[in-house]
């Protein structure tokens, strides 16, 4: 029984992040109707924008815990301006192109930053600073949770708590509802969609730069082909969850997390990140819509 709660821990712990990194996929897919496949590179990047503010903000902050939040802020600011850029660079100009031609450049995107940190950062490892000391809280019979774990859910839950304010609250997020319905009836209201749709890459690469610091705080290492499987992983969440599905990206991911965690600490441990993919062609079998997902009726 010790075994399963620690596990179970593990999983919301880990479920958590790829919930960070799914929410990205649905704003953009909800938005603009195609996979940003380089969302898990910007993972990366966030990570090694967290790698290098960290010498800085142990110098300015005396607390560990304001340095930490400190990381993860310079983190989502960086991988923010990326996404503009990216969204800027390669997406707008392809905007009313055939969807295979942006999801083509989206792949190309994910290759140019996964081989172009190789050529900026390197290709070897590199050890992930600790930030936070080495605490774990005992819950009793066996079972405990770590400071990195703590820290992982409180950002994932303030996170939510903020983005779901930022939808529901905001003009912005009331000309992102509108756009994602009907862009020209949007346009017509007075809606920049440009400005719209560049600040949602935003929003989503700001998290997935958060993500990136959590994840690299959790695996203690990093490196320029890092984002590849907890962005795929990720993927897997958004569609188990109903692509589109801001709730449905977090709870998929939450779901994603604790399975694998669940499974892989059973005698499939060896095929660990094989169940992400099982669970992916399972969902699409029975239920392509994801569990929050909606099907829409075209009229030919």
């Amino acid at each position: 029984m010790h075994e399963f709660l620690q596990q179970l821990i593990n999983g919301f712990s880990l479920g958590a992040i790829y919930a960070l990194i799914a929410l990205g996929y649905s704003m953009v897919y909800g938005l603009l109707k195609f996979i940003n496949f380089a969302h898990g590179d910007v993972l990366m990047v966030g990570a090694f924008a967290g790698y290098y503010a960290a010498p800085l903000a142990t110098r300015i902050f005396p607390d560990p815990w304001m340095v930490t939040a400190a990381v993860i802020l310079a983190a989502m600011i960086v991988c923010a301006l990326l996404g503009v850029l990216i969204e800027r660079l390669a997406y707008r100009p392809l905007r009313n192109q055939p969807k295979l031609a942006v999801l083509i450049t989206s792949i190309g995107v994910s290759l140019l930053l996964s081989y172009g940190g190789q050529i900026l950062f390197g290709v070897n490892q590199k050890a992930f600073p600790d930030l936070l000391p080495p605490i774990r809280f005992s819950l009793g019979a066996g079972v405990s949770i770590s400071g990195n774990h703590l820290l992982v859910m409180a950002v994932t839950l303030v996170l939510l708590f903020a983005l779901r304010e930022i939808v529901l609250r905001t003009r912005f997020g009331l000309a992102l509802r509108a756009l994602s319905q009907n862009r020209d009836a949007a346009a017509l209201m007075g809606v920049n969609s440009n400005v719209v749709i560049a600040m949602t890459f935003a929003l989503g690469s700001a998290l997935a730069g958060a993500a990136g610091v959590l994840y690299a705080m959790n695996i203690h290492s990093i490196e320029p082909l890092m984002g590849t499987l907890p962005g795929i992983k990720a993927f897997v969440a958004a569609v188990l969850g109903g692509i589109g599905s801001l709730p449905g990206a977090a709870v998929g991911g939450v779901l994603l997390g604790l399975s694998e965690c669940l499974l892989g600490g059973s005698f499939l441990s060896s095929y660990r990140d094989a169940i992400a993919f099982g669970i992916l062609i399972i969902i699409l079998l029975l239920r392509p819509s994801g569990l929050f997902g909606s099907t829409a009726t075209e009229k030919v």
